[in-house]
């Protein structure tokens, strides 16, 4: 009897081991020295499975991390802890994720010279991805999106540089810098409003600074270079009323974009919910570009 049930226990746990998902996708650390920051950083990239057996080009999804957070929060922080490899694995792409500190916002301080995360990201990063793996080494092979800060600075560094990135997403992005609509207490806001100042100076005496920074104020541009947008936002997230409003302005300049809001707020759960639905906007603009690993 004893042996029976012992047998059934084991028969159990192999059917069980059995049904778990096997992660294939590789998980790499790159260093990625910046010549123009005089210092070297890290990113977190994963690799489909398909990738050692292939010898076709990969497209790359750029993956940016928040405010207060570092290259590796999405590999760490998810609930999911399979969910970035599942996504590679699927899709057939490479995921990295670079550095921007805890507060860079992925822009050429004007104030700090050695804070120059705009060229970093858009030179040093893409050119060690490119250097390091088998890309597609077109803007017609990378997307890009992020949360939060990193949701600001995906839709302004692919604003501003469409010769690098087909397509852009935000989730839950900071997208106006004078923190004019954002929904925080009192004390939130002003230690915010101070690390705001430590990369773009006070507001007060540059508001038209903080302006143009501002994703918000992108709108037209975006509509001039017709790249496929989707962003998101939790309902009840303190950054949902930038959302809505980039949201309007692109309505009324008529520019295509996908935008929804969901339940939630500002938390990683949220973002591994609106996570999935960027990659797969992504892999049908890759598709329509013809730049899907085979």
């Amino acid at each position: 009897m004893l042996r029976s049930r012992l047998l059934k226990r084991l028969f159990f746990v192999g059917i069980l081991f059995l049904s778990l998902p096997v992660l294939a996708a590789q998980v790499d650390t790159l260093a990625v020295p910046s010549a123009v920051m005089k210092k070297q950083l890290k990113a977190v990239v994963i690799v489909p499975q398909s990738y050692a057996k292939s010898k076709a080009s990969y497209p790359v999804l750029y993956l940016l991390h928040g405010g207060y957070g570092h290259f590796d929060d999405w590999i760490r922080k998810l609930p999911d802890k399979t969910l970035l490899q599942r996504l590679a694995d699927q899709y057939n792409l490479i995921i990295a994720m670079p550095e921007g500190e805890i507060f860079s916002y992925y822009v050429y301080s004007p104030v700090v010279k050695d804070s120059q995360f705009e060229t970093y990201l858009t030179k040093e990063v893409i050119g060690q991805i490119d250097k390091t793996y088998r890309t597609v080494r077109s803007a017609k092979g990378r997307v890009i999106t992020g949360l939060s800060m990193g949701g600001y600075g995906s839709l302004y560094l692919a604003t501003r540089h469409p010769d690098l990135y087909c397509a852009a997403g935000s989730m839950s992005g900071a997208l106006n810098l004078d923190m004019s609509s954002w929904k925080l207490p009192p004390e939130s806001a002003k230690g915010i409003k101070g690390e705001f100042e430590k990369i773009l100076g006070p507001i007060e005496q540059s508001p038209d600074r903080y302006g143009s920074y501002s994703v918000i104020n992108l709108a037209d541009k975006m509509k001039a270079n017709g790249q496929p947008l989707v962003f998101d936002c939790g309902v009840d997230d303190f950054l949902i009323e930038p959302n809505r409003e980039l949201h309007r302005r692109l309505v009324f300049n008529q520019t295509p974009h996908d935008y929804t809001e969901r339940p939630g707020g500002h938390s990683w759960e949220y973002w591994q919910t609106s996570l999935p639905n960027h990659v797969l906007f992504f892999a049908n603009v890759l598709k329509t570009n013809g730049t899907t690993a085979q």
